[in-house]
C-alpha cells in the first residue's frame, strides 16, 4: 500500500495524470464485432444469396447469457424497413450471432432479416459508408459501428 502511494505521489509530481480503472467506461456486454457490407460476387442483384452474404455479427462479451428480445439493430437511414426487432432470442455466454440480410431458418448461431426482392433496394447496408446501432428493449444504445471505405468489404468494430 505504501509503495502504491509513493507511485502515485511521484507520477503526480512528474505531471502525470492517473485514472482509477473505475474512471474508464465500460465495454456494452453484447457488441457489434463486425459487418459484411459488400455481399461477394457480382452483381448485387438482390437475390437471397447475395441478400445473405450481407450481415453484421453482433457477440456477447459476458459470462451469462443475455435475451436479446424487442432488441434492434438498424443501419443509418432512418428507414422503417431498415429495423431488425430480435423475436425470442437468447446469446449464450461468450457467443456470436449472425444476422443476414436475406430470408432463411433462424438457428442459435444465425438469424436472418427475411428481406427480399427488389434488386438492390433490398439490400441494408451501403456499401460505401454506413452505421449499425444496436438498442436493447428499452431502446437505450447498446453499441453501434460506422464504416466510411469502399476499398474493403467488412468493417471489424
Amino acid at each position: 500500500m505504501r509503495i502504491r502511494a509513493l507511485s502515485t505521489a511521484a507520477a503526480l509530481a512528474a505531471g502525470m495524470v492517473i485514472v482509477s480503472p473505475s474512471a474508464h467506461a465500460a465495454a456494452p456486454a453484447v457488441q457489434i464485432i463486425k459487418i459484411y457490407y459488400d455481399s461477394p460476387g457480382s452483381p448485387d442483384n438482390g437475390n437471397n444469396k447475395s441478400l445473405n452474404g450481407e450481415y453484421v455479427q453482433i457477440k456477447n462479451m459476458t459470462k451469462k447469457a443475455v435475451s436479446l428480445r424487442n432488441w434492434t439493430i438498424r443501419d443509418d437511414t432512418k428507414q422503417a424497413d431498415h429495423v431488425y426487432t430480435f423475436g425470442a432470442f437468447t446469446l449464450r455466454a461468450g457467443k456470436t450471432v449472425t444476422l443476414r440480410t436475406g430470408k432463411g431458418r433462424d438457428t442459435a448461431t444465425t438469424l436472418y432479416w427475411g428481406r427480399s426482392g427488389g434488386g438492390t433496394f433490398a439490400y441494408i447496408w451501403n456499401q460505401t459508408r454506413d452505421t449499425a446501432y444496436l438498442r436493447n428493449a428499452s431502446g437505450r444504445l447498446v453499441d453501434s459501428c460506422s464504416y466510411n471505405s469502399s476499398r474493403a468489404d467488412y468493417k471489424i468494430c
